[in-house]
């Protein structure tokens, strides 16, 4: 088990993975290495990280809640196929190695990182409809397999959300903040059940995931006081990042 000096480069390196994350998803691509460097078993670093996750994504779901950047409606009726989806994928992880669809993975949010970029105008407008039938058809299912990739595979799962937002036609920081509390959802549901398996390392996950929600709550504010152009540039890197994890494993 690692001594508390470990928490001398965990601390800053959660508040970035958190800044990153209220923006533009990917802060477990910083997370997941830290915990593994500082010694703790795959167990440990997995259910760890997800305590952690919670304060990050729950103090950014907050921040965007309050001003207005999240479409209640929406969301309320999309989190309860993420977390089935997430659960289903936790499941088939028994019998499918996730290490096959790495590469397949990050070719994928490559590709949509790509179309992000190339679009100038893409998620830079609101254009959402409201809940329309064609809305829902997008949402709903795209929401189940982004769950399911959240328990079977994890990297992105915030990425690939704020783009499902973002093709329904939200501006990339209203996508954010709907991509944020449905992460909060699925990283809620998820902590519940790593709780009952007792592998969490309490004492380097509560004070990572304090400064996890202190760096979500300035990427949030950040977010949304410069933009989507700002969040359309962030999103690119935490494409790249995303990416480089899936290939490198």
């Amino acid at each position: 088990m690692p001594g508390p000096e470990v928490l001398l480069y965990g601390l800053p390196l959660a508040f970035l993975a958190g800044f990153i994350d209220a923006v533009a998803g990917g802060g477990g691509t910083i997370t997941l290495p830290t915990l593994f460097f500082m010694g703790l078993s795959p167990a440990q670093v997995v259910a760890t990280n997800k305590l952690l996750a919670i304060f990050g994504s729950g103090s950014a779901t907050v921040q965007y809640w309050r001003k207005g950047h999240v479409d209640r409606a929406l969301v309320v009726r999309l989190i309860p196929l993420a977390l089935l989806g997430s659960a289903i994928g936790a499941y088939l992880v028994h019998f499918v190695n996730p290490d096959a669809f790495r590469t397949l993975v990050g070719v994928v949010i490559l590709g949509v990182g790509a179309l992000v970029l190339a679009n100038k105008s893409f998620g830079l407008e609101d254009r959402y409809p409201g809940l329309t039938a064609r809305t829902l058809a997008l949402t709903l299912p795209g929401t189940f397999i982004i769950g399911v990739y959240d328990g079977f595979l994890g990297p992105g799962t915030g990425t690939f959300a704020m783009f499902l937002f973002a093709l329904a036609g939200f501006n990339l920081v209203r996508a954010s903040g709907n991509a944020r509390t449905l992460n909060f959802a699925t990283n809620l549901g998820a902590f519940t059940f790593f709780l009952i398996g007792g592998q969490m390392v309490w004492w380097i996950g509560l004070p990572m995931g304090l400064a996890n929600a202190l760096g979500a709550t300035l990427g949030a504010r950040m977010a949304m006081l410069r933009g989507s152009a700002f969040v359309k540039w962030m999103y690119g890197l935490i494409v790249l990042l995303v990416s480089a994890r899936l290939f490198l494993g």
